[in-house]
């Protein structure tokens, strides 16, 4: 019988999943993710018991404080978040990128908060977009520069995750300037402290993903320690560079768990509901629907699982990442919408989670990065002119 459980498994990942499903069945149930989210609150109980569980530390070498792991493992997790908290998932994903970066920027003493962060002692923040900067990150207008033993940071970022919940921001900065044309180089990241007087976070509210945080940092003249440095200086899209296609896939499983939590209340609503004497599942106009939905997010996963393995074998992986992306979130939108018209009020009152679901999937429309930017990076892949 067919079913929205992932396909072609290892008993391993299995366990995996049955793992996160347990853990925030105790310090997450369903009533509470969806009080966390009205009170767009973050889920503290649930992120430290993800820490002492090992999840947060996946995709950090287990020599440098990471619990190891491969991109499919926290796939499958960021997945399981998603299906009970998007929100939290959105979080994860944050510290997933934190891992794979420092792990990149080994050598710099900023490394040596892997474990801490995998702990879920320490809690950061990413700071790459700005007002002005989303997508184009080359034209930013943050900077950076050394002031005796210390970067002196200026500048503002805006849609940050956590940030209101952090120690620390991974901020992208200019500290030198572009070499030619190549406005990649001269860009760096650096770590700064959040609670200090050169730093103002300011929450901004969304309709969707409420629990997860998203701000407005403000830099007048922040500083940090010029330890605090990640990789080598003015080469941060080199790093930067592997990070992205990691938070891309990421981002894919985090749609297919919204795409798989609202399919399956839609396929328990078809099946609960009657009218005219019989359930609404039924009736072929509704029964279609979610056969087409089952097929939209049979066929994500599949190419979700397909950029997994590229990333895994150290090919490039641009494209797939950005397709995985792409067709996740589309598909997950459908399947949302689909969800909620076969539930109609029910659907849309606030003890639903398909409410919840619906407002969610609409951010991975444009987060992390906008559909309509990947297809710019795809025509680009397929030799076409770059178009931006």
């Amino acid at each position: 019988m067919l079913n929205t459980r992932p396909f072609q498994e290892s008993p391993e990942r299995g366990d995996l999943r049955e793992l996160v499903e347990s853990l925030l069945g105790r310090h997450l149930p369903a009533d509470r993710a969806l009080a966390v989210d009205r009170e767009g609150a973050f889920a503290s109980a649930a992120w430290e018991a993800l820490g002492q569980a090992g999840l947060l530390g996946l995709g950090g070498d287990e020599t440098s404080g990471g619990s190891g792991g491969t991109v499919g493992d926290a796939v499958a997790v960021v997945e399981e978040i998603a299906r009970v908290l998007p929100s939290l998932a959105v979080d994860y994903v944050v510290c997933g990128m934190a891992m794979r970066m420092l792990g990149d920027g080994a050598g710099s003493p900023v490394a040596g908060w892997m474990p801490e962060i995998a702990s879920g002692a320490k809690v950061c923040a990413f700071g790459l977009s700005e007002p002005d900067v989303g997508t184009d990150l080359l034209s930013l207008r943050t900077s950076a520069r050394v002031d005796g033993d210390r970067w002196v940071i200026k500048g503002q970022k805006l849609w940050i995750s956590l940030a209101h919940e952090a120690e620390v921001a991974f901020v992208l900065c200019r500290t030198d300037p572009p070499e030619g044309d190549r406005k990649s180089r001269g860009l760096s990241v650096i770590a700064v402290p959040l609670d200090q007087e050169g730093v103002t976070v300011r929450r901004v509210h969304l309709a969707g993903m409420r629990a997860a945080g998203t701000c407005e940092i403000f830099l007048d003249d922040a500083v940090a320690p010029l330890d605090n440095l990640v990789g080598v200086r003015g080469r941060a899209m080199s790093i930067l560079g592997k990070t992205l296609d990691v938070e891309r896939v990421l981002a894919a499983g985090l749609s297919l768990g919204i795409g798989r939590a609202a399919l399956d209340l839609h396929v328990s609503h078809l099946k609960e509901r009657e009218a005219f004497g019989r359930p609404i599942g039924g009736f072929q106009a509704l029964q279609h629907a979610a056969a087409d939905s089952i097929a939209d997010l049979t066929a994500s996963r599949a190419l979700v699982n397909t950029a997994v393995r590229s990333i895994e074998a150290g090919e490039p992986s641009l494209a797939m990442s950005a397709m995985a992306k792409l067709v996740a979130a589309e598909s997950t939108a459908r399947i949302v919408d689909r969800g909620m018209r076969a539930m109609a009020a029910s659907g849309l009152a606030e003890e639903s989670a398909m409410q919840m679901y619906f407002r969610d999937a609409r951010l991975q429309l444009f987060s992390p990065v906008s559909n309509e930017m990947i297809r710019n990076i795809l025509g680009e892949s397929m030799g076409l002119p770059r178009s931006y």
